[in-house]
């Protein structure tokens, strides 16, 4: 369905335009150009880096170059394994190979246009390893090396950064620091140097390396350009209607338009039909409200969904996003921690608090019994071992937590008083809970045996285990928690070919119109996510649209297909 819109005047013009300035947009516009295309980004905001820059700046890309220059085994076919088996049949063969044989391709391409630096996080496992065969210790998941943003010159200001990390710093910075749980152990004298010198790691840092190539390619980025609408002539997209400052603008795309501008999140009303997400809070900017599915979808673009989470988080008085947004924290970190847990109004314990997928699934789960959700409302129960230990996002160790954000209680009879949670099933849950402690074992949920929740949650110099400590010592404290959305990465979005191409309901691709990145739907990798992932199918779409576009798309899938024809094929 094309629609016929043509305006009766165009105001800017490229081959290739950018809908979204992430890493998804960046990379297609520094594609098109490469690729002999001329290109053009139209950012909503008035600042560039999207998502991207929020985020950890994890990529995640099996079989990538850099795990074989330090001896590490792994290839794409693995991770498409890896990939197949945890999406638990909701991912299509042909997507999660897509983007299992680009993700190395799209990498060292950008190493070698815009100078991308990349380094294994080493020490940093896949989610399942140990529960998958094609899982790796280390080697998958990478990050940029510090990016120095005084390069980007007026960019440099106009480039976001990141309110939910601390952009100063590697993983390895991290890690070797004890963990985000042993803050005040840590040595900030490497931050504090990157920081005046404004060399910035992370998610801050690797969309630096995108938003320089484009300043290197003299792509124009244009700010505060609120796309409207889609064009079409009646065969194919041609270009998109904007607003900027209340003037309307048409900018003509002679070869196609990207529309890479992450999720949905901050529309209640898609996150509730879509997400199938119930008054959930949000960590990104409020512009992330399905403009994608706007456009895409009066051009008959079709939408698919797999499952996904709901995340859990609070936020602390006076601190903003950005002026009027409040900041909401997300317990990923911290619920998994020593002497903390998360139950149910049962005063119930629901899932291991130290690996975010088992939590963070169990928190929407239905009682088809009594059509009730019996793990929401749910709180972050801990004691006065972790206040004294470990940092509750901005609230340091030590500090009290405000009464907004917490209830304090003598006992934990009181603080079953005070918060609602029934008392004997909290009294109990904590007592068993202590028991697994002591036992360094947790047989109803298994918290602690996840390495991955282990690195990312949990302290690393409490022995015997980095996850599980037992409440004992008074005040105890709850922290009332809200639902929070993805992160941008939503369970739905709009279906793509190989070539990312939009595809409507009839199977057949809307010529012209591309996506990338969050706006995609996740059929590469089904019902699991992992680290990275988002990251590295928003650069390889981006690659893979704007190659396309210009007229040279890729053949590696076809490649792969064949290939693994010929293999099956009878001897």
């Amino acid at each position: 369905m094309i629609i016929r819109n043509l305006p009766d005047r165009w105001d800017l013009e490229a081959d290739v335009v950018s809908v979204g300035s992430g890493a998804g947009g960046l990379a297609a516009a520094i594609s098109a150009h490469e690729h002999g295309a001329s290109a053009m980004i139209l950012e909503r905001t008035e600042q560039v880096g999207g998502v991207t820059a929020y985020s950890l700046g994890e990529v995640w890309i099996p079989g990538n170059h850099l795990e074989a220059e330090i001896g590490i085994e792994d290839s794409p076919e693995s991770g498409f394994r890896y990939v197949k088996s945890l999406g638990m049949g909701y991912a299509n063969d042909v997507a999660i190979l897509n983007q299992a044989v680009h993700g190395p391709a799209m990498l060292e391409f950008f190493e070698k246009t815009i100078d991308l630096k990349m380094i294994v996080i080493r020490n940093c496992p896949d989610y399942y390893f140990g529960y998958s065969n094609d899982s790796v210790a280390e080697g998958r998941l990478l990050e940029v090396e510090p990016f120095p943003a005084q390069t980007l010159g007026e960019w440099q200001e106009r480039t976001r950064v990141s309110p939910h990390v601390m952009y100063g710093f590697t993983h390895e910075d991290i890690s070797r620091n004890g963990g985000s749980a042993n803050i005040l152990k840590w040595d900030f004298s490497a931050m504090a140097e990157r920081l005046e010198k404004d060399e910035r790691c992370l998610g801050s840092g690797l969309i630096c390396y995108f938003v320089k190539g484009a300043i290197d390619r003299g792509i124009p980025m244009h700010t505060g350009m609120d796309v409207k609408e889609l064009i079409g002539d009646g065969t194919r997209v041609v270009g998109v209607r904007a607003v900027r400052g209340g003037e309307e603008l048409f900018i003509k795309a002679n070869r196609g338009v990207v529309v890479a501008v992450s999720s949905y999140e901050r529309s209640p009303a898609f996150s509730k039909t879509l997400g199938q997400q119930l008054d959930v809070q949000s960590v990104i900017m409020p512009e992330v409200d399905g403009a994608h599915l706007r456009l895409a979808g009066k051009f008959g673009a079709r939408v698919a969904r797999v499952p996904d989470v709901t995340m859990l988080g609070f936020s602390v008085p006076g601190e903003e996003l950005q002026e009027g947004v409040p900041l909401w924290r997300n317990i990923m970190a911290f619920a998994g921690l020593p002497h903390s847990m998360v139950v149910n109004r049962a005063g119930k314990r629901f899932a291991d608090e130290g690996f975010y997928r088992s939590l963070y699934f169990a928190v929407d789960a239905i009682d088809g019994a009594t059509q009730d959700h019996p793990n929401f409302p749910c709180w972050l129960v801990l004691d006065s071992q972790a206040r004294e230990k470990y940092p509750l996002a901005s609230i340091l160790p030590g500090q009290p937590i405000p009464e907004e954000v917490g209830i304090t209680a003598d006992s934990i009879a009181e603080l079953a008083a005070k918060t609602g949670i029934a008392a004997e099933g909290l009294a109990e849950t904590i007592a068993n809970f202590n028991a697994y402690c002591e036992r360094n074992d947790d047989p109803e949920f298994g918290r602690g045996k996840s390495l991955w929740g282990a690195y990312m949650t949990g302290d690393k110099f409490h022995k015997p285990s980095p996850t599980l400590g037992p409440l004992l010592k008074a005040p105890f404290y709850a922290v009332s928690l809200s639902r929070l959305a993805s992160s941008g990465i939503a369970s739905a979005g709009v279906v793509v070919d190989e070539h990312c191409r939009a595809m409507g309901w009839d199977g057949e691709p809307i010529e012209g119109l591309y996506l990338a990145g969050n706006s995609v739907a996740r059929l590469d990798n089904g019902a699991v996510m992992q680290s990275g992932m988002s990251n590295a199918r928003g650069m390889t779409h981006g690659y893979l649209a704007a190659r396309h576009a210009a007229g040279d798309p890729s053949t590696l899938l076809a490649a792969a297909l064949a290939e693994r024809a010929q293999s099956s094929a009878p001897a």
